[in-house]
């Protein structure tokens, strides 16, 4: 039985990658970087340093810092999630479903803890969340298994009784990696070596509570 469910945030509790694109596009653009929406699928799933830091090494700027290109990505994202962020299906019924159950709920995510916060709040869901966690504040982000392992000790659970549900390649990757039981919701494309490492891949989180006892092996 598991002892805790860790969630990551984008493109698993909410719609936020199309958001993260066009953040990104703007404001790699303003410094003459112009990115595709397949270009930014490149980077699902990193830290928004890590993603500044790719687009550095393949297209070298010299208009803004790469600090202040990754503070306007993060303030474009701030605003577009508090007026368009919209929960994913199910999300938020897989939420309520595991709360009441009565199993500590965190979120282990790449984005900054602002914009988790902004996230859970305009989902109504920060009651429900026993801890968030950013990779921000860790070494190295996803997939390295970092943030994972910190959350499992901040909710003083063993990481291998821990399910984590996770969208992304690096994510999936994170979670593996931290011996967690992996459950993949892809939202985009992912590379089928990094599915294969899940346990169990599931359509949407509307299929969590019917499929909650095969996760849980109750």
């Amino acid at each position: 039985m598991p002892h805790a469910v860790i969630f990551d945030m984008d493109g698993v509790l909410v719609d936020s990658e199309p958001l993260w694109h066009e953040a990104e596009i703007e404001a790699f653009g303003a410094v003459g970087v112009r990115l595709t929406v397949a270009d930014c699928l490149r980077t699902t799933g990193l830290r928004v340093d890590a993603v500044v830091d790719y687009w550095f090494a393949h297209q070298p700027w010299a208009a803004r810092s790469k600090l202040a290109v990754e503070s306007d990505i993060v303030a474009g994202m701030v605003r577009r999630l508090r007026e368009h962020a919209r929960p994913l299906p199910g999300a938020v019924e897989a939420v309520r479903f595991l709360h009441a159950r009565g199993l500590p709920l965190a979120v282990a995510s790449s984005s900054p803890l602002v914009l988790i916060e902004a996230v859970l709040a305009r989902l109504a869901l920060a009651d429900a969340f026993r801890l968030v966690r950013s990779a921000e504040h860790e070494p190295h982000g996803k997939p390295h298994p970092g943030v994972y392992l910190t959350t499992a000790a901040a909710l003083g659970v063993d990481p291998r009784a821990c399910v984590a549900i996770e969208d992304s390649g690096n994510g999936i990757r994170a979670a593996v990696a931290a011996g967690m039981y992996t459950v993949a919701v892809p939202d985009q494309p992912v590379a089928p070596e990094a599915l294969a490492l899940a346990q169990i891949v599931l359509g949407s989180l509307v299929e969590l509570p019917e499929r909650w006892s095969e996760i849980a092996r109750e």
